[in-house]
Order: structure tokens, then C-alpha cells, then sequence
């Protein structure tokens, strides 16, 4: 199973929300391209970067400090946040990160998601969808959709896509531990690879996943609890690795 340390950027810095509520913010570093660094130094495998300002609707921010990023590490960085068009997936590409995560734009612009699947690969291209309550949120969780979150899941599928991020929002930097039922339902029926987001603060939760025994659950990402101390990123890329990145 991957594990993917997360890294928020926030006008230049790496922060963490609680529920993605921007009035939330917590500082946790001014060195954003250092904290990729040490991820990597704790055995990470993949680096799960997100442009809170790109996805509260301030698109070029912190594209300095993401160029910064993928040139100060050697593993992969996937990158989402406000890519909603061709030119954002191009231009991130370009710049060097690894796979771009499209959010709104897979309900909003599903076009977008097919042609860029079509032109990039399946494997350049992930989508984003968060959840409330099974039903999709979008715009930094600030619109609540009635799209059901299965119902995108599938749509994504159809149209090219072969992994999904999902995230339960309610549970995200809440240290309470993810939505076990719901991203194995989803994994399942979607029949799509899945990293499970939102929650995760203790190794127990990480075997609790793996023990769902989904093949589809392909790994889950980690924020709060490694900035917090509440476990140690070492202890998980020791205990979980993955010979597919």
C-alpha cells in the first residue's frame, strides 16, 4: 500500500485546514521545497501536493514554489488544486510534476477530464472527488453538490480515468480516522483504484485498510497527524511500500 504524505500550500506556505475551511489555517512551514526534502529523507515513495489557492479560485499562486518542489526531489509529485482546463494540465506537466488531480472540473467539465486522459494517459491524469455525506463537493468544499460521489466515480471510469482520490470531508484534519465503509464500497463498486484520504492519524488505521483486503485500495494519504507528531511518516513507509508508484 503507497503512502503519500500531503503538503497544502497556502500563499507559499505549507499549511493544513480542518474540513478545508480556509478561516482553519495552520502554518506548519515557510519552506514548503525543505518539507518535500524530508518526506522524501522518511521514505516517501510519492508526494500528494495540493494548491489550496488554486482551489479557492487564486490559480497562479505558488506556482514558483511548486517549480521549487519537483526540482528539489527525486520521486514523483502528483499536484491538484483549480486545474480546471487543458492549459493547467499542460503547464503543470511541463513544469514537472508527475500526474495533475482534476477536482471540480470532473463534474463540472467532464469533457476536459476525457481529452486529457486521451492526450496524457490514463496514468498522468487522476481525479479528485471529495465527499459529504456520498454526495460531491466541489470549489474547496465550499459548494455541496447532489451529484452522488459513486455515481462521478463511475462516470470517470467511463471516460478513461484508472484512479481516483477520495476524501471524505467531514473527516479531513480531524484525526478521527477515515471513512473505512465508504471508501471500500466506493473501490468496490466503481471497480477503479482508490487512495483513501481524510482522517488517518495511527498506524492501526493504515492496517485497517489494508486488512479490507481491496485490491482496488491502492493507498492513502497522510497529512495532519505527521505535522501534528501524532505518528511518524519513517514508521509508516517502513511498514507500507509499494512496487507501483
Amino acid at each position: 500500500m503507497l503512502i503519500l504524505p500531503a503538503i497544502d500550500l497556502l500563499d507559499g506556505a505549507a499549511v493544513r485546514l480542518k474540513q478545508g475551511r480556509e478561516d482553519t489555517k495552520k502554518v506548519y512551514s515557510n519552506d514548503p521545497p525543505a518539507m518535500a526534502r524530508k518526506w522524501q529523507d522518511l521514505g516517501a515513495q510519492i508526494i500528494h501536493l495540493v494548491n489550496l489557492d488554486g482551489a479557492f479560485g487564486r490559480a497562479h499562486k505558488n506556482v514558483d514554489v511548486i517549480k521549487n518542489i519537483v526540482r528539489t526531489v527525486n520521486i514523483p509529485i502528483e499536484l491538484g488544486g483549480g486545474i480546471r482546463s487543458m492549459d493547467d494540465v499542460q503547464r503543470w506537466l511541463d513544469i514537472g510534476v508527475h500526474r495533475v488531480i482534476i477536482g471540480t472540473a470532473a463534474l463540472t467539465r467532464p469533457d476536459i477530464v476525457e481529452k486529457a486522459a486521451s492526450k496524457y494517459g490514463a496514468g498522468k491524469i487522476v481525479v479528485g472527488i471529495d465527499g459529504r455525506k456520498g454526495k460531491v463537493a466541489i470549489r474547496g468544499w465550499e459548494e455541496q453538490t447532489q451529484a452522488g460521489v459513486l455515481d462521478l466515480a463511475l462516470k470517470m471510469r467511463d471516460l478513461g480515468v484508472c484512479r481516483i482520490i477520495y476524501t471524505d470531508v467531514h473527516r479531513d484534519g480531524e484525526l478521527i480516522g477515515p471513512n473505512f465503509d465508504s471508501t471500500d464500497e466506493l473501490a468496490r463498486k466503481a471497480n477503479i483504484k482508490v487512495i483513501a484520504s481524510g482522517g488517518f492519524s495511527a498506524v492501526e488505521h493504515f492496517e485497517k485498510l489494508q486488512a479490507l483486503q481491496n485490491p482496488n485500495i491502492e493507498g492513502a494519504i497522510v497529512g495532519t497527524a505527521i505535522y501534528e507528531g501524532k505518528i511518524e511518516l519513517e514508521q509508516l513507509t517502513k511498514r507500507f511500500r509499494s512496487e507501483q508508484v
